[in-house]
């Protein structure tokens, strides 16, 4: 085992996961006291760095593209502080950091553990049910269902009507982007069927974020309704699949008409639950209705 113990935190490899446990001194973000303890299992590493300073060195874990929801649902925008898989060590404790990079790398030698991207998650986001105010409303999430509520600073566009509850069914999709500068951020939610330009400010499916303390805890949220959507890379898959199935053939007998029939009804669901998108559902529709 190998363990390295700081102010930031506490990161603990016992060959099989590494576990991440936040500090408590008065530096550590709230955003990753809030987030707590997190356990990377082997297999969702690709790798461990550590990085010397003057005053300090800097643990930088990678993990394998669509591992995590939360990093899947921030695109990689969480910033030095609140980075979970980044750790201050002092200077008195640089060996023993590098001792663990070399641990996490001979295990990941040893597991031959890929280096390539995952169609499913192997960490499960932030436990719920969640709430979090900030910027021009409060998000609530329960696991099945997002509620939007607005506060005294949303534009009257917006909250003129009133909260709005979204099951998790009708989302094909969640963002969060922290403030930058004089740039907003914000928490969006993509409703299947109803694409928007609209600015977050404007938009009843949208947290607009301003750059204060409680802000990147809107990630958490973000992070957990992904983790219960469909995982980007196994919907990518199974589209292809999907229009692969269906081929140009010869017209059938008789008796495969009703194994058409069901064809459609199945494409219909797909393209209902956002699987196809409307371009591969209508070519995959073609191609069953050339063979009735």
């Amino acid at each position: 085992m190998a363990e390295i113990l700081q102010r930031d935190g506490t990161w603990v490899f016992d060959g099989d996961a590494l576990r991440l446990t936040p500090g408590r001194d008065r530096n550590v973000s709230l955003f990753r006291r809030t987030l707590g303890e997190l356990v990377v299992p082997l297999g969702a590493l690709e790798g461990l760095s550590f990085e010397k300073g003057r005053r300090s060195g800097r643990l930088r874990l990678r993990l394998r593209n669509g591992a995590d929801p939360l990093l899947l649902a921030t695109g990689g925008r969480l910033t030095e502080p609140h980075d979970p898989y980044q750790l201050a060590v002092e200077p008195d404790r640089h060996g023993v950091a590098e001792y663990v990079v070399e641990e996490v790398r001979a295990a990941l030698l040893l597991a031959r553990v890929p280096a390539g991207p995952l169609d499913r998650y192997l960490l499960p986001g932030p436990a719920v049910p969640l709430s979090v105010s900030a910027g021009d409303g409060t998000v609530s999430f329960d696991g099945e269902r997002v509620r939007l509520e607005w506060n005294w600073k949303t534009e009257d566009a917006k909250s003129a009507a009133g909260a709005r509850t979204l099951a998790l069914g009708e989302l094909a999709g969640v963002e969060w982007h922290p403030a930058a500068g004089l740039e907003n951020g914000y928490l969006r939610f993509t409703v299947r069927g109803a694409p928007t330009e609209a600015p977050p400010k404007y938009d009843p499916n949208a947290v607009e974020l301003w750059g204060f303390k409680k802000d990147p805890l809107m990630a958490l949220v973000a992070a957990a309704v992904q983790a219960r959507l469909p995982h980007p890379a196994a919907v990518a898959s199974t589209a292809t699949a999907v229009a692969v199935v269906v081929p140009p053939a010869p017209r059938p007998a008789a008796d495969d008409h009703d194994a058409l029939l069901r064809r459609l009804r199945e494409l219909g669901e797909l393209h209902r639950a956002g699987v196809l998108t409307e371009d591969e559902f209508t070519l995959a529709k073609r191609a069953v209705l050339r063979r009735l």
